[in-house]
């Protein structure tokens, strides 16, 4: 006896059970472990392939134009138009800038003789209200702006002590 109720060369149940089993028959321990190791590794060695192929796959330029040729076809011909709109607009444009700069000053002159005491801004006066609120908003920003640089400022900048001829000391303290 072992300590642990067998004698010291008979299997335990455990041990009977892993020899019945069909794999593992006729066996030894270490036989089974390498094994079992090897098609581990095996399949580590094809899992890495796979992993190694998608990635050549997923950074092959060709492969991926062969597959969206329809989307890169429909890309560059919406690129193509796109182009084509902008530049017959700045043909256009050129071609048209003497009618448009009339167009431009007789809306400003029709604004000038209805408004002249807002010649320069084609904006109608607000009111009251929204003026008020406009600039609370403006004020409460800046205020937050300002407030947050402060603070910033004294975090990033260490306060400065003064010197101790310049501190004053109180007598009844």
């Amino acid at each position: 006896m072992n300590g642990n109720d067998r004698d010291a060369g008979e299997p335990s149940a455990i041990e009977r059970q892993h020899e019945d089993h069909r794999i593992a028959r006729g066996m030894g321990d270490r036989k089974q472990v390498e094994e079992t190791a090897d098609r581990i590794r095996d399949e580590l060695m094809l899992t890495l392939a796979e992993l190694d192929r998608r990635r050549e796959r997923a950074l092959d330029v060709r492969y991926h134009a062969r597959q969206h040729r329809a989307e890169l076809m429909a890309a560059g011909a919406a690129l193509l138009t796109a182009v084509g709109l902008g530049v017959g607009y700045a043909v256009y444009r050129a071609r048209n800038r003497d009618e448009i700069l009339r167009r431009k000053r007789r809306k400003a002159l029709a604004r000038a003789w209805e408004h002249p005491d807002r010649v320069a801004s084609s904006a109608e006066r607000r009111p009251l209200g929204a003026e008020l609120g406009r600039k609370l908003v403006l004020i409460f920003a800046s205020t937050l702006a300002t407030a947050v640089a402060r603070n910033a400022v004294m975090t990033l900048v260490p306060a400065r002590r003064a010197p101790a001829s310049a501190q004053i000391v109180y007598k009844n303290q």
